[in-house]
């Protein structure tokens, strides 16, 4: 019998229980206290200003963000807004991973600018050309940290 391939809920689920049960045991306060800061930076009109990532930076992430989980039948990453969810995990729970962050971001567009000159940025890359760059630093700290982030600050939400 064949089996079935993986839904993307699915494979999120199976993605997130790698993080560790005790982790998010003993960080679960503040995950939740990030959602909501991210439920209610979303509702205000303007948007609430990020406090560790810079607007440019915010808009790099949350292309990554977008590609590790993509909106297809189903809302993705950027329609659950978790941009500000990682915004509030770097200056609370996570904040020990601001210069990881930091580094990754310089570290992100040096390549985007050696991959496509005249892109300026990794999220003006189509989603082809972002998708083969992210392969290129997937098994880099800074990716497993934006993943984990983003999965996380999906399913809290």
């Amino acid at each position: 019998m064949a089996r079935q391939p993986a839904s993307r809920r699915q494979f999120l689920s199976r993605s997130l229980a790698g993080v560790g049960s005790a982790w998010l045991a003993g960080n679960w306060p503040e995950i939740l206290a990030a959602h909501e800061h991210a439920r209610h930076a979303v509702q205000t009109d303007p948007p609430a200003k990020f406090e560790f990532l810079t607007p440019d930076q915010a808009t790099e992430v949350e292309a990554m963000a977008a590609q590790i989980i993509p909106t297809d039948d189903t809302p993705g990453a950027r329609e659950a807004r978790v941009i500000y969810f990682i915004d509030r995990a770097l200056t609370t729970f996570d904040r020990d991973k601001q210069e990881l962050y930091r580094g990754g971001l310089r570290e992100l567009q040096q390549k985007c600018v050696e991959y496509t000159p005249a892109a300026g940025s990794f999220s003006k890359l189509s989603s082809v050309q972002q998708i083969e760059l992210l392969k290129t630093i997937e098994k880099g700290e800074f990716f497993e940290a934006v993943r984990v982030h983003t999965i996380i600050g999906f399913f809290a939400n």
